[in-house]
Protein backbone atom coordinates (compact mmCIF):
# COMPACT_ATOMS: atom_id res chain seq x y z
CA UNK A 1 0.00 0.00 0.00
CA UNK A 2 1.27 3.27 -1.31
CA UNK A 3 2.01 5.72 2.00
CA UNK A 4 0.00 8.08 0.36
CA UNK A 5 -3.27 5.83 1.23
CA UNK A 6 -5.48 5.64 4.09
CA UNK A 7 -8.15 2.88 4.35
CA UNK A 8 -11.14 4.61 4.86
CA UNK A 9 -13.37 1.97 7.93
CA UNK A 10 -16.45 2.85 8.07
CA UNK A 11 -18.93 1.84 11.14
CA UNK A 12 -22.29 3.34 10.68
CA UNK A 13 -23.87 -0.16 10.78
CA UNK A 14 -22.21 -0.67 13.70
CA UNK A 15 -20.97 1.93 15.86
CA UNK A 16 -23.54 4.23 14.60
CA UNK A 17 -26.44 2.68 14.96
CA UNK A 18 -25.88 3.01 18.73
CA UNK A 19 -26.56 6.67 18.44
CA UNK A 20 -29.44 8.30 20.14
CA UNK A 21 -32.48 7.78 18.38
CA UNK A 22 -30.80 5.71 15.27
CA UNK A 23 -32.52 2.15 14.58
CA UNK A 24 -32.20 0.90 11.32
CA UNK A 25 -34.36 -1.69 9.42
CA UNK A 26 -32.61 -4.70 7.80
CA UNK A 27 -33.23 -2.51 4.54
CA UNK A 28 -31.80 0.43 5.45
CA UNK A 29 -28.38 -1.16 6.58
CA UNK A 30 -28.44 -3.02 3.04
CA UNK A 31 -28.84 0.60 1.49
CA UNK A 32 -26.72 2.45 3.50
CA UNK A 33 -24.18 -0.51 2.42
CA UNK A 34 -24.50 -0.15 -0.58
CA UNK A 35 -24.48 3.94 -0.67
CA UNK A 36 -20.98 3.27 1.15
CA UNK A 37 -19.70 1.16 -1.64
CA UNK A 38 -20.45 3.21 -4.41
CA UNK A 39 -18.44 5.94 -2.69
CA UNK A 40 -15.55 3.32 -2.42
CA UNK A 41 -14.74 3.00 1.58
CA UNK A 42 -12.02 0.54 2.57
CA UNK A 43 -14.00 -1.37 5.21
CA UNK A 44 -17.81 -1.42 5.50
CA UNK A 45 -17.97 -3.03 9.43
CA UNK A 46 -21.84 -3.97 9.69
CA UNK A 47 -22.13 -5.26 13.14
CA UNK A 48 -22.09 -7.90 16.03
CA UNK A 49 -23.51 -11.29 14.65
CA UNK A 50 -23.33 -12.79 17.75
CA UNK A 51 -25.57 -10.25 19.65
CA UNK A 52 -28.71 -9.41 17.69
CA UNK A 53 -30.60 -11.57 14.72
CA UNK A 54 -31.12 -8.15 13.06
CA UNK A 55 -26.97 -8.27 12.33
CA UNK A 56 -27.29 -11.83 11.51
CA UNK A 57 -29.76 -11.97 8.78
CA UNK A 58 -27.97 -8.85 7.05
CA UNK A 59 -25.18 -10.67 6.94
CA UNK A 60 -27.13 -14.13 5.20
CA UNK A 61 -28.53 -11.40 2.69
CA UNK A 62 -25.68 -9.59 1.51
CA UNK A 63 -24.12 -13.00 0.49
CA UNK A 64 -26.93 -11.85 -2.39
CA UNK A 65 -25.16 -8.51 -2.97
CA UNK A 66 -22.18 -8.27 -4.34
CA UNK A 67 -19.88 -4.89 -3.33
CA UNK A 68 -17.78 -3.54 -6.07
CA UNK A 69 -15.38 -1.81 -3.78
CA UNK A 70 -15.75 -2.68 -0.16
CA UNK A 71 -15.06 -5.18 2.00
CA UNK A 72 -17.63 -6.28 4.25
CA UNK A 73 -16.40 -6.93 8.02
CA UNK A 74 -18.26 -8.55 11.14
CA UNK A 75 -17.37 -7.08 14.73
CA UNK A 76 -17.24 -9.07 18.21
CA UNK A 77 -15.11 -9.42 21.14
CA UNK A 78 -12.17 -11.80 21.69
CA UNK A 79 -13.17 -15.50 23.29
CA UNK A 80 -14.64 -15.04 27.02
CA UNK A 81 -12.01 -15.42 29.69
CA UNK A 82 -11.96 -19.69 31.01
CA UNK A 83 -12.96 -20.37 27.14
CA UNK A 84 -11.57 -22.20 24.18
CA UNK A 85 -11.43 -20.14 21.27
CA UNK A 86 -13.64 -22.70 19.12
CA UNK A 87 -16.03 -23.39 21.84
CA UNK A 88 -16.83 -19.98 21.89
CA UNK A 89 -20.08 -18.28 20.93
CA UNK A 90 -19.32 -15.31 20.08
CA UNK A 91 -16.36 -16.49 17.77
CA UNK A 92 -18.65 -18.83 16.45
CA UNK A 93 -20.96 -16.05 15.03
CA UNK A 94 -18.71 -13.92 13.69
CA UNK A 95 -17.18 -17.26 11.54
CA UNK A 96 -20.77 -17.89 10.92
CA UNK A 97 -21.19 -14.00 8.77
CA UNK A 98 -18.95 -15.43 6.58
CA UNK A 99 -17.14 -12.01 5.68
CA UNK A 100 -13.85 -12.00 4.43
CA UNK A 101 -12.46 -9.40 7.20
CA UNK A 102 -13.53 -9.93 10.80
CA UNK A 103 -12.96 -7.09 13.27
CA UNK A 104 -11.70 -8.40 17.00
CA UNK A 105 -11.88 -5.83 20.40
CA UNK A 106 -9.86 -6.56 23.32
CA UNK A 107 -9.35 -4.45 26.46
CA UNK A 108 -5.76 -2.30 26.36
CA UNK A 109 -5.90 -0.86 29.60
CA UNK A 110 -5.10 -2.67 32.91
CA UNK A 111 -7.86 -1.37 34.89
CA UNK A 112 -10.29 -2.83 32.06
CA UNK A 113 -9.07 -6.03 32.35
CA UNK A 114 -9.39 -6.18 35.81
CA UNK A 115 -12.24 -4.58 36.89
CA UNK A 116 -14.70 -4.92 34.08
CA UNK A 117 -13.62 -8.45 32.50
CA UNK A 118 -12.46 -9.05 36.38
CA UNK A 119 -9.90 -11.38 34.74
CA UNK A 120 -6.01 -11.04 34.80
CA UNK A 121 -3.48 -9.31 32.62
CA UNK A 122 -2.06 -12.48 31.14
CA UNK A 123 -5.23 -13.75 30.60
CA UNK A 124 -6.29 -11.04 29.01
CA UNK A 125 -3.55 -11.65 26.41
CA UNK A 126 -4.27 -15.08 25.65
CA UNK A 127 -7.82 -14.14 24.93
CA UNK A 128 -6.27 -11.72 22.25
CA UNK A 129 -3.76 -14.10 20.95
CA UNK A 130 -6.25 -17.03 20.95
CA UNK A 131 -8.71 -15.37 18.83
CA UNK A 132 -6.90 -13.73 16.37
CA UNK A 133 -4.72 -16.84 15.95
CA UNK A 134 -7.55 -18.90 15.41
CA UNK A 135 -9.52 -16.35 13.04
CA UNK A 136 -6.29 -16.36 10.78
CA UNK A 137 -5.93 -20.00 10.50
CA UNK A 138 -9.74 -19.68 8.79
CA UNK A 139 -8.12 -17.58 6.18
CA UNK A 140 -9.69 -14.11 7.45
CA UNK A 141 -7.84 -10.91 7.11
CA UNK A 142 -8.28 -9.56 11.32
CA UNK A 143 -8.37 -6.12 12.23
CA UNK A 144 -7.44 -5.76 15.53
CA UNK A 145 -9.32 -2.64 17.84
CA UNK A 146 -7.28 -2.16 20.96
CA UNK A 147 -10.20 -1.16 23.30
CA UNK A 148 -9.74 2.10 25.35
CA UNK A 149 -5.48 2.42 24.04
CA UNK A 150 -4.81 5.75 24.63
CA UNK A 151 -6.52 5.80 28.33
CA UNK A 152 -4.44 2.27 29.02
CA UNK A 153 -1.34 3.65 27.97
CA UNK A 154 -1.59 6.87 30.11
CA UNK A 155 -1.97 4.73 33.33
CA UNK A 156 -0.01 1.14 31.84
CA UNK A 157 2.65 2.24 28.40
CA UNK A 158 3.85 -1.32 29.43
CA UNK A 159 0.93 -2.91 29.04
CA UNK A 160 -1.09 -1.15 26.57
CA UNK A 161 2.20 -1.49 23.89
CA UNK A 162 2.30 -5.07 24.68
CA UNK A 163 -1.57 -6.17 23.87
CA UNK A 164 -0.39 -4.10 20.47
CA UNK A 165 2.55 -6.55 19.94
CA UNK A 166 0.97 -9.51 21.07
CA UNK A 167 -2.07 -8.91 18.42
CA UNK A 168 0.59 -8.46 15.56
CA UNK A 169 2.32 -11.31 16.95
CA UNK A 170 -1.17 -13.59 16.46
CA UNK A 171 -1.05 -12.12 12.87
CA UNK A 172 -3.47 -9.17 12.88
CA UNK A 173 -3.72 -7.41 10.15
CA UNK A 174 -4.32 -3.61 11.05
CA UNK A 175 -3.88 -2.89 14.75
CA UNK A 176 -6.36 -0.02 15.71
CA UNK A 177 -5.52 2.22 18.55
CA UNK A 178 -9.27 3.03 20.17
CA UNK A 179 -10.01 6.60 21.93
CA UNK A 180 -13.20 4.69 23.37
CA UNK A 181 -13.97 7.45 25.88
CA UNK A 182 -13.28 10.31 23.50
CA UNK A 183 -11.35 12.85 26.07
CA UNK A 184 -7.99 12.28 24.32
CA UNK A 185 -5.95 15.30 23.23
CA UNK A 186 -4.35 15.89 19.99
CA UNK A 187 -1.07 16.65 20.93
CA UNK A 188 -1.41 13.07 23.30
CA UNK A 189 -2.48 11.36 20.34
CA UNK A 190 0.33 12.51 18.73
CA UNK A 191 3.12 11.24 21.01
CA UNK A 192 1.33 8.20 21.85
CA UNK A 193 0.23 7.04 18.12
CA UNK A 194 4.10 7.64 17.19
CA UNK A 195 5.44 5.33 19.58
CA UNK A 196 2.30 2.65 18.85
CA UNK A 197 3.65 2.61 15.21
CA UNK A 198 7.49 2.49 15.87
CA UNK A 199 6.70 -0.52 18.06
CA UNK A 200 4.62 -2.21 16.15
CA UNK A 201 4.84 -1.04 12.59
CA UNK A 202 3.04 -2.45 9.65
CA UNK A 203 -1.00 -1.51 9.41
CA UNK A 204 -2.04 1.17 12.21
CA UNK A 205 -5.09 2.34 12.42
CA UNK A 206 -7.11 5.38 14.49
CA UNK A 207 -10.40 4.97 15.79
CA UNK A 208 -11.48 8.12 18.01
CA UNK A 209 -14.65 9.35 19.99
CA UNK A 210 -16.32 13.22 19.55
CA UNK A 211 -16.49 13.33 23.36
CA UNK A 212 -14.36 16.43 23.88
CA UNK A 213 -14.85 17.40 20.10
CA UNK A 214 -11.58 16.19 19.13
CA UNK A 215 -12.42 12.90 17.03
CA UNK A 216 -11.35 14.49 13.39
CA UNK A 217 -8.51 16.40 15.17
CA UNK A 218 -7.06 13.17 16.73
CA UNK A 219 -7.95 11.28 13.92
CA UNK A 220 -5.91 13.54 10.96
CA UNK A 221 -3.22 14.10 13.69
CA UNK A 222 -2.64 10.12 13.68
CA UNK A 223 -2.38 9.89 9.99
CA UNK A 224 0.71 12.22 10.68
CA UNK A 225 2.38 10.14 13.31
CA UNK A 226 2.13 7.23 10.86
CA UNK A 227 -1.18 5.64 10.84
CA UNK A 228 -2.88 4.29 7.87
CA UNK A 229 -6.38 3.42 8.64
CA UNK A 230 -8.80 5.61 10.03
CA UNK A 231 -11.98 4.53 11.91
CA UNK A 232 -15.51 6.55 11.65
CA UNK A 233 -19.21 7.00 10.74
CA UNK A 234 -19.83 8.45 7.47
CA UNK A 235 -21.57 11.64 8.84
CA UNK A 236 -20.59 11.54 12.64
CA UNK A 237 -23.17 9.52 14.56
CA UNK A 238 -22.72 6.96 17.22
CA UNK A 239 -22.86 7.12 20.93
CA UNK A 240 -22.94 9.84 23.20
CA UNK A 241 -20.94 12.59 21.74
CA UNK A 242 -20.75 10.28 17.94
CA UNK A 243 -17.76 9.04 16.05
CA UNK A 244 -15.11 10.46 13.53
CA UNK A 245 -16.85 11.87 11.29
CA UNK A 246 -15.67 11.00 7.91
CA UNK A 247 -17.05 13.39 5.59
CA UNK A 248 -14.78 16.29 7.19
CA UNK A 249 -12.17 13.48 7.50
CA UNK A 250 -11.82 12.32 4.05
CA UNK A 251 -12.13 15.85 2.20
CA UNK A 252 -9.33 17.14 4.87
CA UNK A 253 -6.77 14.44 3.52
CA UNK A 254 -7.74 14.44 -0.18
CA UNK A 255 -8.01 17.77 -0.82
CA UNK A 256 -5.60 19.21 1.48
CA UNK A 257 -3.14 17.13 2.71
CA UNK A 258 -2.49 15.08 -0.35
CA UNK A 259 -3.70 11.95 0.59
CA UNK A 260 -5.91 8.97 -1.28
CA UNK A 261 -8.84 8.35 0.96
CA UNK A 262 -11.63 7.77 -1.84
CA UNK A 263 -11.42 6.81 -5.70
CA UNK A 264 -10.53 10.99 -6.67
CA UNK A 265 -13.97 10.85 -8.96
CA UNK A 266 -15.73 10.09 -6.09
CA UNK A 267 -15.01 12.97 -3.38
CA UNK A 268 -17.71 15.21 -5.44
CA UNK A 269 -20.25 12.59 -4.41
CA UNK A 270 -20.04 13.31 -0.67
CA UNK A 271 -22.43 16.03 -0.30
CA UNK A 272 -25.43 13.48 -1.67
CA UNK A 273 -24.29 10.45 0.20
CA UNK A 274 -24.18 12.18 3.23
CA UNK A 275 -27.49 13.37 3.01
CA UNK A 276 -28.67 10.21 1.48
CA UNK A 277 -27.51 8.38 4.72
CA UNK A 278 -28.83 11.00 7.08
CA UNK A 279 -32.50 10.49 5.59
CA UNK A 280 -32.05 6.96 5.61
CA UNK A 281 -30.51 7.10 9.11
CA UNK A 282 -33.91 9.16 10.05
CA UNK A 283 -31.84 12.26 11.48
CA UNK A 284 -31.23 16.04 10.00
CA UNK A 285 -28.14 17.09 8.47
CA UNK A 286 -26.17 19.86 10.59
CA UNK A 287 -26.27 22.70 8.73
CA UNK A 288 -23.05 23.93 10.21
CA UNK A 289 -21.76 20.89 9.50
CA UNK A 290 -17.97 21.29 7.45
CA UNK A 291 -17.94 20.28 3.28
CA UNK A 292 -21.35 18.76 3.46
CA UNK A 293 -23.29 21.05 5.46
CA UNK A 294 -26.06 23.76 3.89
CA UNK A 295 -24.31 26.40 5.54
CA UNK A 296 -20.53 25.15 4.86
CA UNK A 297 -20.51 27.52 1.37
CA UNK A 298 -23.42 29.63 2.57
CA UNK A 299 -22.75 33.92 2.81
CA UNK A 300 -24.90 36.43 4.44
CA UNK A 301 -22.49 40.08 4.98
CA UNK A 302 -22.91 42.10 1.76
CA UNK A 303 -19.24 42.62 1.97
CA UNK A 304 -18.78 38.89 1.53
CA UNK A 305 -20.97 38.12 -0.60
CA UNK A 306 -19.16 41.16 -2.90
CA UNK A 307 -15.42 39.49 -2.23
CA UNK A 308 -16.69 36.27 -3.44
CA UNK A 309 -18.77 37.08 -6.49
CA UNK A 310 -14.82 38.43 -7.48
CA UNK A 311 -13.22 35.94 -5.98
CA UNK A 312 -14.09 32.76 -4.55
CA UNK A 313 -10.76 31.98 -2.02
CA UNK A 314 -11.67 35.18 -0.40
CA UNK A 315 -14.39 33.84 1.98
CA UNK A 316 -13.94 30.05 0.95
CA UNK A 317 -11.39 27.55 1.65
CA UNK A 318 -12.59 25.18 -1.22
CA UNK A 319 -15.07 25.39 -3.86
CA UNK A 320 -18.14 24.08 -2.77
CA UNK A 321 -18.35 21.58 -6.13
CA UNK A 322 -15.40 20.03 -5.11
CA UNK A 323 -17.65 17.92 -2.59
CA UNK A 324 -20.32 18.11 -4.49
CA UNK A 325 -22.25 21.18 -2.12
CA UNK A 326 -23.38 24.24 -3.31
CA UNK A 327 -22.44 28.26 -2.50
CA UNK A 328 -25.35 29.86 -1.30
CA UNK A 329 -26.12 33.93 -1.05
CA UNK A 330 -28.87 34.20 1.86
CA UNK A 331 -31.15 36.88 1.53
CA UNK A 332 -31.19 39.01 5.12
CA UNK A 333 -31.54 42.40 6.17
CA UNK A 334 -27.83 42.84 5.66
CA UNK A 335 -28.23 41.83 2.27
CA UNK A 336 -26.65 44.60 -0.76
CA UNK A 337 -28.29 44.72 -4.07
CA UNK A 338 -25.65 42.13 -5.44
CA UNK A 339 -26.82 39.64 -3.44
CA UNK A 340 -30.53 39.71 -4.50
CA UNK A 341 -29.02 39.70 -7.97
CA UNK A 342 -27.25 36.81 -7.82
CA UNK A 343 -30.90 34.65 -6.04
CA UNK A 344 -32.96 36.48 -9.41
CA UNK A 345 -29.86 35.32 -11.87
CA UNK A 346 -30.39 31.55 -10.81
CA UNK A 347 -34.05 31.45 -12.06
CA UNK A 348 -33.24 34.72 -14.77
CA UNK A 349 -30.06 34.36 -15.87
CA UNK A 350 -30.76 37.30 -18.17
CA UNK A 351 -31.78 40.21 -15.64
CA UNK A 352 -29.21 42.72 -15.11
CA UNK A 353 -28.76 44.50 -11.98
CA UNK A 354 -30.35 47.36 -13.81
CA UNK A 355 -33.16 45.63 -14.83
CA UNK A 356 -36.72 46.96 -13.80
CA UNK A 357 -36.99 43.59 -12.21
CA UNK A 358 -34.08 43.71 -9.60
CA UNK A 359 -35.82 46.88 -8.25
CA UNK A 360 -39.54 45.21 -7.91
CA UNK A 361 -38.37 42.38 -6.40
CA UNK A 362 -36.07 44.32 -3.81
CA UNK A 363 -39.35 45.96 -2.60
CA UNK A 364 -41.39 43.42 -2.54
CA UNK A 365 -38.94 41.64 -0.58
CA UNK A 366 -38.26 44.75 2.05
CA UNK A 367 -42.06 44.96 2.46
CA UNK A 368 -42.76 41.53 3.43
CA UNK A 369 -39.46 41.41 5.58
CA UNK A 370 -41.12 44.14 7.64
CA UNK A 371 -44.24 42.12 8.10
CA UNK A 372 -42.34 39.84 9.85
CA UNK A 373 -41.03 37.57 7.35
CA UNK A 374 -37.15 36.53 7.48
CA UNK A 375 -36.01 34.57 3.97
CA UNK A 376 -32.40 33.61 5.54
CA UNK A 377 -32.39 29.68 4.89
CA UNK A 378 -35.92 29.64 2.86
CA UNK A 379 -34.87 29.66 -0.63
CA UNK A 380 -37.75 27.62 -1.72
CA UNK A 381 -40.07 30.88 -1.34
CA UNK A 382 -37.49 33.34 -2.50
CA UNK A 383 -37.38 31.67 -5.81
CA UNK A 384 -41.38 31.92 -5.78
CA UNK A 385 -41.51 35.28 -4.59
CA UNK A 386 -38.87 35.96 -7.42
CA UNK A 387 -41.41 34.01 -10.06
CA UNK A 388 -44.48 35.65 -8.66
CA UNK A 389 -43.40 39.21 -8.46
CA UNK A 390 -42.17 39.23 -12.42
CA UNK A 391 -45.08 37.56 -13.30
CA UNK A 392 -43.37 34.18 -14.43
CA UNK A 393 -45.19 32.22 -11.92
CA UNK A 394 -48.34 29.82 -12.44
CA UNK A 395 -49.71 28.36 -9.51
CA UNK A 396 -50.30 23.79 -9.98
CA UNK A 397 -52.80 24.29 -7.41
CA UNK A 398 -55.44 27.02 -6.09
CA UNK A 399 -56.15 26.49 -2.16
CA UNK A 400 -59.93 27.36 -1.98
CA UNK A 401 -60.52 26.96 2.00
CA UNK A 402 -59.58 24.91 5.11
CA UNK A 403 -60.30 24.04 8.15
CA UNK A 404 -59.20 22.62 11.60
CA UNK A 405 -61.10 20.74 14.30
CA UNK A 406 -59.29 19.81 17.53
CA UNK A 407 -61.01 16.72 19.62
CA UNK A 408 -59.54 16.18 23.53
CA UNK A 409 -61.60 14.02 25.01
CA UNK A 410 -62.43 14.09 28.64
CA UNK A 411 -59.75 12.14 31.63
CA UNK A 412 -57.38 11.70 28.72
CA UNK A 413 -53.71 12.70 27.48
CA UNK A 414 -54.87 11.79 23.61
CA UNK A 415 -55.32 14.75 21.21
CA UNK A 416 -56.32 14.43 17.79
CA UNK A 417 -56.89 17.29 14.93
CA UNK A 418 -59.11 16.70 11.69
CA UNK A 419 -58.06 18.73 9.09
CA UNK A 420 -60.23 19.73 5.70
CA UNK A 421 -59.08 20.81 2.44
CA UNK A 422 -60.67 22.34 -0.56
CA UNK A 423 -58.38 22.40 -3.55
CA UNK A 424 -58.70 23.01 -7.52
CA UNK A 425 -56.37 21.34 -10.04
CA UNK A 426 -57.28 22.17 -13.88
CA UNK A 427 -60.65 23.07 -12.83
CA UNK A 428 -61.37 19.88 -10.94
CA UNK A 429 -62.22 20.53 -7.29
CA UNK A 430 -61.26 18.17 -4.62
CA UNK A 431 -61.91 18.11 -0.55
CA UNK A 432 -60.28 16.01 1.53
CA UNK A 433 -59.93 15.33 5.25
CA UNK A 434 -56.88 14.04 7.20
CA UNK A 435 -56.53 13.18 10.94
CA UNK A 436 -53.09 13.82 12.45
CA UNK A 437 -51.28 15.00 15.70
CA UNK A 438 -52.01 18.41 15.86
CA UNK A 439 -53.72 20.85 13.41
CA UNK A 440 -50.38 21.15 11.30
CA UNK A 441 -49.74 17.66 11.01
CA UNK A 442 -53.41 16.99 9.68
CA UNK A 443 -53.31 20.08 7.46
CA UNK A 444 -49.75 18.39 5.95
CA UNK A 445 -51.62 15.29 5.59
CA UNK A 446 -54.50 16.86 3.94
CA UNK A 447 -53.22 18.75 1.39
CA UNK A 448 -51.02 15.99 0.28
CA UNK A 449 -53.75 13.43 0.07
CA UNK A 450 -55.62 15.86 -2.18
CA UNK A 451 -52.68 16.76 -4.63
CA UNK A 452 -51.55 13.14 -4.67
CA UNK A 453 -53.74 12.51 -7.40
CA UNK A 454 -52.98 14.90 -9.50
CA UNK A 455 -49.03 15.21 -8.75
CA UNK A 456 -47.93 11.42 -7.21
CA UNK A 457 -44.42 13.02 -6.98
CA UNK A 458 -45.53 14.66 -3.53
CA UNK A 459 -46.11 11.20 -1.82
CA UNK A 460 -41.94 11.35 -1.38
CA UNK A 461 -41.88 14.46 0.03
CA UNK A 462 -42.17 14.66 4.37
CA UNK A 463 -41.60 17.45 6.88
CA UNK A 464 -37.67 17.60 8.50
CA UNK A 465 -37.83 20.27 10.63
CA UNK A 466 -40.24 22.84 11.59
CA UNK A 467 -39.32 25.80 13.57
CA UNK A 468 -41.96 28.72 15.02
CA UNK A 469 -40.91 32.36 16.22
CA UNK A 470 -42.86 34.95 18.05
CA UNK A 471 -42.63 37.95 16.39
CA UNK A 472 -44.09 40.27 18.64
CA UNK A 473 -44.10 38.79 21.96
CA UNK A 474 -45.56 41.99 23.85
CA UNK A 475 -48.87 41.30 21.68
CA UNK A 476 -49.35 38.16 23.76
CA UNK A 477 -51.81 35.86 22.22
CA UNK A 478 -52.18 38.16 19.48
CA UNK A 479 -48.53 38.49 18.04
CA UNK A 480 -47.43 37.48 14.65
CA UNK A 481 -45.62 34.24 14.11
CA UNK A 482 -43.08 33.45 11.61
CA UNK A 483 -42.92 29.34 10.64
CA UNK A 484 -39.93 27.98 8.95
CA UNK A 485 -40.27 24.44 7.95
CA UNK A 486 -38.10 22.38 5.65
CA UNK A 487 -39.15 19.51 3.31
CA UNK A 488 -37.30 16.51 1.75
CA UNK A 489 -38.28 14.44 -1.31
CA UNK A 490 -35.19 11.87 0.02
CA UNK A 491 -32.95 13.31 -2.51
CA UNK A 492 -32.67 17.19 -2.16
CA UNK A 493 -33.92 19.17 0.76
CA UNK A 494 -35.72 22.71 1.10
CA UNK A 495 -37.52 25.26 3.34
CA UNK A 496 -40.30 27.90 3.07
CA UNK A 497 -41.43 30.63 5.36
CA UNK A 498 -44.77 31.52 6.40
CA UNK A 499 -46.54 34.53 9.00
CA UNK A 500 -49.55 35.31 10.13
CA UNK A 501 -51.20 36.04 13.81
CA UNK A 502 -52.66 32.61 13.04
CA UNK A 503 -50.01 29.71 13.54
CA UNK A 504 -52.12 27.39 11.77
CA UNK A 505 -52.45 29.87 8.86
CA UNK A 506 -48.21 30.82 8.87
CA UNK A 507 -48.04 27.01 8.66
CA UNK A 508 -49.99 26.23 5.56
CA UNK A 509 -48.44 29.41 3.76
CA UNK A 510 -44.99 27.39 4.38
CA UNK A 511 -46.84 24.12 3.17
CA UNK A 512 -47.72 25.19 0.18
CA UNK A 513 -45.07 27.00 -0.78
CA UNK A 514 -42.91 23.85 0.00
CA UNK A 515 -45.41 21.71 -2.46
CA UNK A 516 -45.37 24.42 -5.32
CA UNK A 517 -41.06 24.17 -5.06
CA UNK A 518 -41.62 20.76 -5.30
CA UNK A 519 -43.63 20.48 -8.49
CA UNK A 520 -41.77 23.05 -9.50
CA UNK A 521 -38.27 21.73 -9.64
CA UNK A 522 -39.84 18.09 -10.80
CA UNK A 523 -40.92 20.45 -13.79
CA UNK A 524 -37.65 21.88 -14.43
CA UNK A 525 -35.77 19.04 -14.03
CA UNK A 526 -38.04 17.40 -16.99
CA UNK A 527 -37.12 19.82 -19.15
CA UNK A 528 -33.76 19.27 -18.77
CA UNK A 529 -33.80 16.07 -19.79
CA UNK A 530 -36.19 16.50 -22.62
CA UNK A 531 -33.81 19.45 -24.00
Amino acid sequence: MSDRVIEIFDSTLRDGAQGEDISFSLEDKIKVAMALDKMGVSYIEAGNPGSNPKDMEFFKKMKEVKLKNSKLAAFGATRRFRTKVEEDTNIKSLLAAETDVIVIFGKAWDFQVKEILKTTLEENLSMIKDSISYIKSKNKEVIFDAEHFFDGYKENSDYALKVLITAKEAGADVVVLCDTNGGTLPSEVSEIAKEAVNTVGGRVGIHCHNDIGMAVANSITAVEAGACHIQGTFIGVGERCGNANLTVIIPTLQLKMGYEALPKEKIVELTKTAKYIAEISNIKLLDSMPYVGASAFAHKGGMHIDAICKKSNSYEHIKPEEVGNDRRFLISEVSGKSTILKEIQKVFPNITRDSEEVGKITNRLKELEYEGYKFEGAEGTVELLIRKTIGKYKPFFELKHFKTIGEQPWNTKEFTSTALINVIVDGKNKMTAAEGDGPVNALDKALREALECFYPQLREVRLVDYKVRVLDSESATGAKVRVLIESTDGIENWSTVGVSRDVVQASLIALVDSIEYKLLKDIEKKLKTYF
